[in-house]
């Protein structure tokens, strides 16, 4: 396998500094480290993120994270291995990445059910963990950049 290209974050000098530092900001929002793993985990699973999914489970793996939450990340819903702020991080993750599946993208239950969970601050880290790594899926995928070149 081989990339089309460089990732563009690193052909665009200015870029993978600013995309890291919008990381740095989200994981001082208050969300335990091993949650915002799982969401990043889990959106890069949805894209289809080869390189994000290898490179989010070994760091989640290095940082303490169980194989088998990291097994069962996909099956999030049906086993008991998350706590329900876990479920409710993972279910804004999906909902926030599959903007297109509904008209009403991001239902008001899963954004209250998050709401329950994290205040302000960390609904603020969550969103922007998401994004940024709905970002990072999109420039890897499409330019098709290798799962564990890096890692």
């Amino acid at each position: 396998m081989q990339a089309r290209m460089k990732n563009p974050a690193v052909v665009i000098p200015d870029a993978m500094p600013a995309i890291l530092d919008l990381v740095k900001a989200a994981q001082q929002g208050g969300v335990p480290e091993k949650t915002l793993e799982l969401v990043h985990l889990r959106a890069s699973q949805i894209n289809g993120c080869s390189y994000c999914v290898v490179g989010g489970a070994l760091k989640a793996k290095k940082d303490g994270e169980s194989d088998e939450r990291l097994h069962a990340v996909a099956a999030w819903r049906e086993v008991p291995y998350f706590s329900e702020a876990e479920r409710a991080a993972l279910a804004l993750a999906e909902a926030a990445t599959r903007l297109a599946d509904r008209s009403d993208a991001v239902p008001d239950a899963v954004w209250e059910e998050a709401a329950w969970h994290y205040d302000e601050k960390q609904l603020a880290a969550l969103t922007l963990m998401i994004g940024a790594t709905n970002l990072f899926n999109r420039l890897n995928v499409t330019t098709q950049q290798v799962a564990g070149a890096t890692w």
